[in-house]
């Protein structure tokens, strides 16, 4: 079998340069003692043919295998095994989707070798499949090119009268502007494109026109019946015998593809009985079209729910706020799945797909008639309701709500909870009200799910917390910025002893946002934000990783000097897989005397995660580092997890503090904890000590340091690490009246 040189490939397959190397390789591996390979066409030209090989020809075996084409089976995949010139041979044939024989395979052993044909079938059976798929595939890509190209004239007349106007009515639209354009164009009575599945039903009639809808009311069904059953175009242009119930037009139909191939609905032209026939070229051109139609439909589409995507979505929006004459109060809705995490985690992704499915569903059925809706990332969706009051938009959210409550459903041994909380906007009167009105819907939605789930928020202004959703989603583009360009700065406020006890200081790092103008802003601008936009871990980073590269710069100084620098982690730290180790390594690497680092963890963060803060606490003080637990008292289990968690000093939250003076109860409190951490081994430190009578409250009471404007304000580390001799002489002298 000579290795062809040059091989004239048909059209179909030439086009689209098949290199069938890695298939014929594969089979080499399957049946490694096979002496020739060989792919052919349907006519029996090769298309590839394993080099090196001159042995018996296996055309005659190719062309009988093409002679004698049994009928199409449910398999795709056929043929036989016979001795060839005295050596056993195998010939399979490779079908397409139609049962038509796309390819033939052909493989040659060596005598001796005979084994039955089904053995050698399910052994090569998974590559063939492979061929047989890309070779469909090409196939139909090739067909597609040729279609396409002789229909490139009329591609350009049709385009030529498309409207394209940003203020046109029909941008945006790209369906409707699809059809009108057919029906204007082709002089039709009416235009049609029915897709159910995509909850689409377009009629379009000539420019000044109302469509006639009830023309394609009493044939809608058996138009999609014939192109779902049939698969082809459909062109009635005289009916003398009605077997149903036909009205009295000539009719165009055509089916409209998903991109898989199959049948998802058609697209119809309508003319009247005395109009031109429809001939083959109007046929080609409302054909081109459907596949413009399929296109259309795979980019604007998503594919999980078939509603809008985000995209699609905002651009049908616009085009109809731009085609409108007058305004009207329009609304949106933000809806978000949830705890769909727990059902993926639970029942697998492909059971948390179903759920998405089936709340699209929900959204699918039009609330409203003009009603939009689209996925718009995730299990998130959104629904533009025009012409629609905010009260009445709140009563269809929270018709939707209930709706995607009731699709709650049992599986196996467990039940699928499916809720969904809804944000509900009124677009406002403004350049870009969607974007807007978006935005302020997600912000209620937000707040519909701090508020519990399974709820609807109307976003109002004077809503405080969504007024606060709002100012985060704001502050949060600017932390964003900040820890690109690196605009963050460290301060450091004094921690003192309160008996006036001489001794090195102690300081807590404190972190200032710098705004784009210059700006210092403390935490409370923007720790929220973060916190909710899960922003803490990045920043508690960049927090450790620029306060020891700071302390490491004086380590030799800081030597054995008893000082000691706190640095604040955050829950959402402790919870993060690496953070343990990335912390560990950071201490390892700086230089810095671990003796030195103290670091704080809010008891509610160490208690909600209570197994790693304890696996982190005890490798790091392994390395001779110390912890604080910082806002103590404020949890519900204190006193429970204080054996279990090796912390060297409680920080009480400064609310005790504060109330102490005014509060017998509350100062019993802050006398009890000190009692115990004294018992314990702990030191103490009052937080938010802001004036000399809370200093010496605090000092009766027996706590042991004080932190607060009454103690020092913060300072900016480098004036702290830069005169550590000022630092001594703060720790020799009591505190003052500032």
């Amino acid at each position: 079998m000579a290795t062809p040189a040059n091989i004239d490939l048909p059209l179909h397959l030439s086009s689209a340069k098949p290199n069938l190397d890695p298939y014929g390789h594969l089979l080499r591996m399957l049946m490694p003692r096979a002496l020739g390979i060989g792919f052919y066409d349907a006519k029996g030209a090769p298309l590839w043919v394993a080099p090196g090989y001159d042995g018996p020809d296996p055309l005659p075996l190719v062309q009988a295998a093409l002679a004698k084409v049994p009928p199409a089976t449910t398999a795709r995949i056929d043929g036989f095994g016979q001795d060839h010139e005295g050596a056993p041979a195998y010939v399979f044939r490779l079908r397409n989707s139609e049962g038509e024989v796309i390819a033939i395979a052909a493989l040659l052993t060596r005598d001796g070798e005979n084994r039955p044909y089904s053995f050698v079938q399910s052994l090569v059976q998974p590559a063939l499949e492979c061929l047989q798929r890309e070779l469909e595939a090409r196939t139909s890509v090739g067909d597609l090119a040729r279609d396409l190209r002789s229909r490139d004239e009329d591609l350009e007349l049709l385009l030529r009268v498309a409207p394209d106007d940003p203020s046109s009515p029909q941008h945006g639209d790209e369906l409707g502007a699809l059809v009108q354009t057919c029906v204007d164009h082709l002089g039709c009575l009416l235009g049609a494109l029915v897709v159910p599945e995509r909850n689409i039903a377009i009629c379009k009639a000539p420019l000044g026109h109302k469509p006639q809808v009830e023309i394609l009311s009493k044939i809608h069904r058996h138009l999609l019946n014939w192109a779902q059953l049939q698969r082809r175009n459909l062109v009635i242009n005289k009916i003398k015998v009605r077997p149903i119930e036909l009205p009295p037009y000539k009719i165009l139909c055509t089916p409209v593809r998903h991109s898989s191939g199959r049948v998802a609905g058609f697209l119809a032209m309508f003319r009247e009985e005395n109009a031109p026939n429809f001939d083959a070229r109007t046929e080609r051109l409302v054909e081109l079209l459907s596949r413009k139609t399929t296109a259309t439909l795979q980019a604007n589409f998503d594919t999980l729910t078939s509603l809008l995507t985000r995209s699609a979505f905002e651009t049908q929006v616009r085009a109809l706020l731009a085609g409108r004459r007058e305004r009207k109060p329009d609304c949106v809705l933000y809806l978000d799945v949830d705890r769909l995490h727990v059902t993926n985690d639970n029942y697998g992704m492909h059971i948390g797909d179903e759920v998405i499915g089936k709340v699209a569903e929900v959204l699918r059925r039009k609330p409203r008639p003009g009603a939009l809706s689209a996925r718009i990332a995730g299990d998130r969706f959104a629904v533009f309701l025009p012409d629609c009051a905010l009260e009445f938009a709140q009563q269809i959210a929270d018709m939707l709500r209930r709706q995607c409550a009731e699709l709650t459903y049992l599986r196996g041994e467990g039940t699928v909870q499916v809720s969904a909380s809804v944000g509900v906007a009124e677009l406002p009167d403004s350049q870009n009200a969607l974007a807007h009105g978006l935005a302020n819907a997600e912000i209620a939605c937000k707040a519909a799910k701090d508020r519990g789930r399974n709820r609807t928020e109307i976003f109002q202004d004077a809503d405080q917390s969504i007024m606060r959703r709002h100012t985060d989603v704001l502050v949060v583009q600017r932390l964003h910025g900040a820890l690109a360009d690196n605009r963050f700065v460290l301060f450091a406020q004094p921690i003192l002893p309160l008996a006036g006890e001489r001794g090195e200081p102690r300081f807590e790092m404190l972190l200032r946002m710098v705004g784009t103008d210059g700006e210092l802003l403390p935490p409370e601008k923007f720790l929220s934000a973060a916190e909710r936009y899960q922003l803490l871990p990045e920043i508690d980073r960049w927090v450790v990783r620029n306060s020891l590269e700071a302390l490491g710069s004086c380590a030799r100084v800081l030597e054995g000097r008893g000082m000691r620098f706190s640095i604040n982690i955050s829950g959402a730290s402790i919870a993060a897989e690496d953070f343990l180790e990335f912390l560990e390594r950071s201490v390892r690497d700086s230089g810095v005397p671990p003796e030195t680092l103290c670091f704080e963890l809010t008891e509610t963060s160490a208690v909600s995660n209570l197994a790693r803060a304890e696996r982190l606490m005890h490798r790091l003080r392994a390395l001779g580092c110390s912890f604080a637990l910082d806002d103590f008292g404020t949890g519900l289990s204190s006193l429970v997890y204080l054996k279990t968690l090796p912390v060297s000093m409680l920080k009480i939250d400064g609310a005790f503090v504060r109330d102490s003076a005014n509060n017998q109860r509350t100062e019993a409190m802050v006398r009890a904890i000190a009692q115990l951490a004294h018992t314990m081994g702990m030191e103490t430190v009052a937080e938010y000590v802001e004036t000399d009578e809370l200093r010496e409250r605090m000092a009766a009471l027996g706590v042991d340091f004080g932190q607060g404007f009454a103690i020092g304000r913060p300072v900016p580390l480098p004036d702290v690490l830069g005169d550590l001799a000022l630092c001594e002489a703060m720790a020799a002298q009591e505190p003052t009246r500032p």
